[in-house]
Protein backbone atom coordinates (compact mmCIF):
# COMPACT_ATOMS: atom_id res chain seq x y z
CA UNK A 1 0.00 0.00 0.00
CA UNK A 2 2.86 2.38 0.81
CA UNK A 3 4.29 1.83 -2.66
CA UNK A 4 1.14 3.25 -4.26
CA UNK A 5 0.31 5.86 -1.62
CA UNK A 6 3.65 7.69 -1.76
CA UNK A 7 3.61 8.59 -5.47
CA UNK A 8 -0.08 9.55 -5.31
CA UNK A 9 0.62 11.94 -2.47
CA UNK A 10 3.54 13.40 -4.42
CA UNK A 11 1.31 13.97 -7.45
CA UNK A 12 -1.30 15.62 -5.20
CA UNK A 13 1.39 17.87 -3.70
CA UNK A 14 2.58 18.91 -7.16
CA UNK A 15 -1.01 19.65 -8.24
CA UNK A 16 -1.63 21.70 -5.10
CA UNK A 17 1.59 23.63 -5.67
CA UNK A 18 0.63 24.42 -9.27
CA UNK A 19 -2.84 25.52 -8.13
CA UNK A 20 -1.26 27.72 -5.46
CA UNK A 21 0.80 29.48 -8.12
CA UNK A 22 -2.27 29.86 -10.34
CA UNK A 23 -4.05 31.65 -7.48
CA UNK A 24 -1.08 33.94 -6.87
CA UNK A 25 -0.68 34.78 -10.56
CA UNK A 26 -4.43 35.37 -10.89
CA UNK A 27 -4.42 37.79 -7.95
CA UNK A 28 -1.40 39.70 -9.26
CA UNK A 29 -2.91 39.85 -12.74
CA UNK A 30 -6.17 41.21 -11.36
CA UNK A 31 -4.24 43.94 -9.52
CA UNK A 32 -2.32 44.84 -12.67
CA UNK A 33 -5.57 45.09 -14.62
CA UNK A 34 -7.26 47.11 -11.83
CA UNK A 35 -4.39 49.62 -11.73
CA UNK A 36 -4.38 49.81 -15.53
CA UNK A 37 -0.81 48.53 -15.82
CA UNK A 38 -1.87 45.95 -18.38
CA UNK A 39 -4.93 45.99 -20.58
CA UNK A 40 -7.32 43.12 -21.19
CA UNK A 41 -7.84 44.29 -24.75
CA UNK A 42 -4.52 42.56 -25.43
CA UNK A 43 -5.56 39.09 -26.58
CA UNK A 44 -2.82 37.23 -24.67
CA UNK A 45 -3.58 39.04 -21.41
CA UNK A 46 -7.27 38.32 -21.88
CA UNK A 47 -6.68 34.61 -22.54
CA UNK A 48 -4.36 34.19 -19.55
CA UNK A 49 -6.75 36.09 -17.28
CA UNK A 50 -9.75 34.13 -18.50
CA UNK A 51 -7.97 30.80 -18.04
CA UNK A 52 -6.84 31.69 -14.52
CA UNK A 53 -10.31 32.95 -13.62
CA UNK A 54 -11.92 29.73 -14.85
CA UNK A 55 -9.62 27.47 -12.82
CA UNK A 56 -9.55 29.53 -9.61
CA UNK A 57 -13.11 30.84 -9.39
CA UNK A 58 -14.76 27.51 -8.45
CA UNK A 59 -12.57 27.31 -5.35
CA UNK A 60 -12.76 31.02 -4.51
CA UNK A 61 -16.54 31.45 -4.87
CA UNK A 62 -17.53 29.49 -1.72
CA UNK A 63 -14.86 31.32 0.29
CA UNK A 64 -16.13 34.69 -0.95
CA UNK A 65 -19.60 33.85 0.33
CA UNK A 66 -18.15 33.39 3.85
CA UNK A 67 -15.27 35.89 4.04
CA UNK A 68 -16.35 39.55 3.77
CA UNK A 69 -14.56 42.04 1.54
CA UNK A 70 -12.50 44.30 3.79
CA UNK A 71 -11.93 47.82 2.54
CA UNK A 72 -12.43 46.81 -1.07
CA UNK A 73 -9.83 44.03 -0.80
CA UNK A 74 -10.89 40.48 -1.58
CA UNK A 75 -9.29 38.21 1.02
CA UNK A 76 -10.54 34.94 -0.46
CA UNK A 77 -7.28 34.20 -2.37
CA UNK A 78 -5.32 34.57 0.88
CA UNK A 79 -7.70 32.21 2.70
CA UNK A 80 -7.43 29.66 -0.11
CA UNK A 81 -3.64 29.93 -0.13
CA UNK A 82 -3.56 29.26 3.62
CA UNK A 83 -5.87 26.27 3.17
CA UNK A 84 -3.65 24.87 0.42
CA UNK A 85 -0.52 25.33 2.56
CA UNK A 86 -2.26 23.52 5.43
CA UNK A 87 -3.31 20.69 3.10
CA UNK A 88 0.22 20.43 1.71
CA UNK A 89 1.52 20.07 5.27
CA UNK A 90 -0.96 17.31 6.03
CA UNK A 91 -0.13 15.47 2.81
CA UNK A 92 3.58 15.93 3.45
CA UNK A 93 3.24 14.24 6.84
CA UNK A 94 1.25 11.42 5.22
CA UNK A 95 3.96 11.00 2.62
CA UNK A 96 6.63 10.81 5.32
CA UNK A 97 4.63 8.17 7.16
CA UNK A 98 4.21 6.25 3.91
CA UNK A 99 7.96 6.45 3.31
CA UNK A 100 7.67 8.46 0.11
CA UNK A 101 10.32 11.00 1.17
Amino acid sequence: MDVVLGPLIQVALIALNLYLWAIIISAVLSWLVAFNVINTSNRFVYLVGDFLHRITEPALRPIRSVVPVMGGVDLSPMVLILLIIFLEGVLGRLAMQAGAF
